[in-house]
């Protein structure tokens, strides 16, 4: 085996994450579950070489993306198929979402900073954040009053 390769424990720590979400991934169908060796008999610790913290950074950094672990799964494949076409349209619908959570946490935003303005405007009755919050406004959908 190659110097580079390295136990689950390695794998994840190499990758920023625990070993429960490497074997998550593996559930998943993410990343492969290597052969164990064997050695006189005895099954040894399974090792991982440079492809599986590759494709551990790959599913990271595509999930920071917003991308779904169905959508990375696609992208993966996509990879070994080199379909530009295919990622090309899964990062412009993700792009598409992204905008709308965008839109929707600045809206958010805005009608926090009103109500933070109204609570710190006035000093009697209820709080207007509380209240809004109380009576099932949201920050994006306050309740006026």
């Amino acid at each position: 085996m190659a110097k580079q390769d390295v136990t689950i424990a390695g794998l994840a720590r190499a990758g920023g994450v625990g070993v429960e979400t490497v074997r998550y991934y593996q559930r998943r169908g993410l990343l492969a579950v290597p052969p164990a060796g064997v050695k006189g008999g005895r099954e040894q610790v399974r090792r991982y070489g440079p492809e599986a913290l590759r494709q551990l950074r790959f599913i990271r950094t595509a999930q920071a993306a917003g991308f779904t672990l169905e959508q990375i799964r696609e992208l993966l494949a996509l990879d070994a198929s080199e379909d530009r076409p295919r990622a090309r349209a899964l990062a412009r619908e993700q792009i598409a979402v992204l905008d709308r959570k965008i839109a929707e946490l600045s809206a958010a935003r805005a009608s926090l900073a009103r109500l933070a303005q109204q609570c710190g405007s006035g000093s009697s009755g209820p709080c207007p954040i509380l209240d809004a919050f109380e009576h099932g406004g949201e920050c994006g959908h306050q309740v006026q009053r």
